[in-house]
């Protein structure tokens, strides 16, 4: 069993090059994935393939578990039939993996779990930590039920860390992939008023940090996941135009963003200056600490 790891979500931005990583150091990664083995492969490289997490019930068991599962949050408007959706492909997949995983002959060491930094609400201009009351809103809700789901193996005696992941930023793909076009046109420039905080985070690091608690026997409880630079959606948007060497003159109102996107504008129009104190108290050490040269590697594809 050892160094065996089921992921689930492997075939996301975050799961493919997390998988290679994994392949690298010698891990043997087995992916639930609804795509054909020969797509998850094409993705992530050799790893097993299981389609369905009932054919893991009464499993010898693995080594450890990653949970990445979740639809992509900005994918759609927020209706109330699409946020059930969201919850459930977070809250109720983690429930039946912790089920599954109570079955195995052995318990894994450790379940490294997917949250976000969408767990604390909006909170405006104050420093977020790992300590931070939560702002009570669709975010933090979603975000505190699928970490008490993965929360709950702790009484089986699993070791449980919980990323919370930030805007992540990469190459061929993620959030920048739809503001580049823009961009690229001279057509961008800030959400809103630009003072809200957007706690980005460059995938590598991201990756990193994921199998940094999966290794760290110490490791546990909740993660922020964000760059320790935090930045306004107006530095962002400015950072990003010079990188491409254009302009960001053209904003998006607050207003036609609230009617264009319901309350999914909350998304772009709050933020959080969340910051990885556990992390880097811990001993974690960034590759990409500043958003340019982050935002330079992202594009550069």
């Amino acid at each position: 069993m050892d160094n065996q790891i089921l992921i689930t979500g492997g075939t996301g931005f975050i799961g493919q090059p997390l998988c290679q990583q994994l392949i690298s150091k010698g891990y043997a990664p087995t992916v639930f994935s609804r795509q054909s083995t020969a797509n998850v492969q094409a993705l992530c490289g050799r790893v097993e393939v299981v389609g369905d997490l009932e054919q893991l019930r009464r499993h010898p068991g693995f080594d450890a578990v990653i949970n990445l599962a979740g639809e992509g949050v900005a994918d759609k408007r927020w209706s109330d039939s699409r946020k059930q959706q969201l919850r459930d492909s977070r809250i109720r997949l983690t429930n039946l993996l912790a089920n599954v995983i109570r079955s195995w002959e052995s318990h894994p060491r450790v379940l490294v779990s997917g949250s976000a930094v969408g767990f604390y609400g909006d909170q405006g201009r104050e420093r977020v930590t790992e300590q931070t009351p939560p702002h009570d809103e669709f975010t933090h809700r979603m975000c505190r039920d699928w970490e008490q789901e993965a929360l709950n193996l702790e009484a089986d005696g699993v070791r449980v860390c919980l990323s919370r992941t930030g805007v992540v930023a990469g190459p061929d793909g993620g959030f920048l992939q739809r503001m580049l076009l823009p961009f690229r046109l001279g057509l961008g420039g800030r959400l809103g008023n630009g003072e809200q905080f957007m706690p980005w985070v460059h995938r590598d690091d991201v990756v990193a940090a994921l199998i940094w608690m999966l290794e760290t026997e110490k490791a546990n409880g909740p993660y922020n996941v964000v760059s320790p630079n935090p930045v306004t959606n107006r530095q962002f948007t400015r950072c990003l135009a010079g990188v491409l060497g254009r302009p960001a003159i053209f904003p998006a109102p607050g207003p036609v963003l609230k009617l264009a996107l319901g309350e999914m504008s909350r998304l772009l129009l709050t933020g959080q200056m969340a910051i990885p104190e556990k992390l880097e108290a811990e001993g974690f050490q960034f590759k990409y600490r500043d958003l340019s040269p982050a935002l330079a590697d992202s594009v550069r594809y």
